[in-house]
């Protein structure tokens, strides 16, 4: 880990059982707690094995920050770190962070001489990203760190069948010119949350069969990873050396069909407060929001949450009734009950039904998602409830929240947030 961060000894059991309060004075709030990503950093890395721990901390540390959750991840067990573009494994090294990162999302005409200059490893699949990767080494003397990615079946990034070998051909010549060092060799699953499908075989064996070719034209493949997150929990045979995980790191279910948070041991990481803006009375057949496409099925109070789809609240979380008739909106939690959306979410907050003899006020606290029964609070909505609300992926629903919310890092080591910043 950073040689300027001094981690704890290790993390805390996990977090408390009471959800956690917005700041006086903010409307909304992210409370991360870096605990439960070191220990989930920590889970992950026993149930691997021998195998290496890249806790990948792209897009912001899927929204809770990439610098404080790769500390923490690092302080859990990870040895290494995984982004999609060169500028964030820039700005983890910027903040002393001096693990090995990879950078995997190379754009043409990224000056990659500052990456290879701090050490940055760079993801290789064509010839013209390999070429610059040489021209970057011979201009800071300094041999760029590559993993080879090859296609194993997602027809996404990596080099093709067809590819792969004069690729490996150019990386032969150039490793001998002591322009670069393989240190690794990837690929990616398309249906690791479905261990039965069969194209994970598949892609288990074009892999194998890639990284025989790389040994037989010459070239050391290094350090071997397919895993993802869903792979590292749910396919032993995928782990290879090495497994790259970011959703279970903030502790959500990389395979919600298979296995909730709690059931594979992860602890959701955020807990999105806010306080109730404005609480009013309304009579029977009230329209609420946009469209009007909720009315009040009855007298009832209905809260105002200061946070909106402006803030990455997905409005297709917007009330609707299920086919059992109940409300199937996004959910929140008000006073120990759940309340639902009712009606549009709007840009910048949306509205609860509190319930006919509510006595809630303005200020009163709000869970929009947390732990939930991850850590004993059952009650508690989660990303992936709202996620379910949306039709969409828990990783959207955290990873969109945006600049408006402020960030705060709770637990034994939230002292490893500073100096980062909300959203550092």
């Amino acid at each position: 880990m950073s040689s300027s961060t001094a981690a704890p000894a290790g993390p805390s059991a996990g977090p408390s059982e009471r959800s956690p309060e917005p700041s006086p004075g903010l409307p909304a709030e992210a409370v991360v707690d870096l605990d439960a990503v070191a220990a989930n950093a920590a889970l992950l890395r026993g149930r691997l094995g021998g195998a290496e721990l890249m806790a990948v901390v792209k897009a912001d540390g899927y929204g809770h920050g990439a610098v404080p959750a790769a500390r923490a991840a690092l302080a859990g067990g990870a040895t290494r770190l995984g982004v999609a573009h060169v500028a964030e494994a820039l700005a983890l090294r910027a903040a002393g962070i001096e693990a090995p990162v990879l950078a995997w999302l190379l754009v043409p005409g990224t000056d990659l001489r500052p990456a290879v200059a701090s050490g940055v490893e760079l993801s290789v699949a064509a010839d013209r990203t390999l070429a610059a990767a040489v021209a970057a080494a011979r201009a800071t003397g300094r041999a760029a760190r590559l993993h080879l990615e090859v296609d194993s079946g997602m027809s996404r990034g990596g080099a093709s069948p067809a590819q792969w070998p004069p690729l490996l051909d150019a990386v032969a010549a150039a490793v001998a010119e002591g322009a670069v060092e393989v240190v690794g060799t990837w690929a990616h699953f398309a249906d690791a949350d479905d261990p039965d499908a069969a194209t994970v075989d598949a892609q288990l064996d074009a892999f194998t069969a890639a990284v025989a070719t790389a040994r037989a034209r010459g070239v050391d493949p290094g350090l071997l990873h397919h895993a993802n997150s869903a792979a590292a929990l749910l396919l032993p045979r995928s782990r290879f050396d090495l497994a790259r995980c970011g959703l279970a790191l903030f502790g959500l279910t990389p395979a919600p069909a298979r296995a909730s948070a709690a059931e594979l041991g992860l602890v959701p990481a955020m807990t999105l407060t806010a306080r109730l803006a404005h609480v009013r009375r309304v009579p029977a057949g009230a329209g609420v929001s946009y469209g009007t496409t909720w009315t009040a099925p009855r007298a009832t109070t209905l809260g105002l949450v200061p946070l909106g789809y402006g803030d990455g609240v997905p409005r297709h979380a917007s009330s609707r009734t299920g086919a059992d008739g109940a409300p199937a909106g996004g959910q929140v939690l008000v006073g120990g009950r759940r309340r639902p959306v009712a009606g549009r979410v709007c840009m910048d907050q949306f509205v609860v039904d509190l319930g006919p003899g509510d006595d809630a006020a303005a200020g009163d606290p709000v869970v929009v998602f947390g732990a939930g029964a991850a850590a004993g609070r059952p009650l508690e909505p989660t990303a992936q409830d709202w996620a379910e609300a949306a039709g969409t992926i828990s990783y959207e629903v955290v990873t969109r929240l945006g600049p408006r919310v402020p960030r705060r890092y709770a637990g034994r080591l939230a002292g490893l947030a500073a100096g980062a910043g909300a959203g550092a």
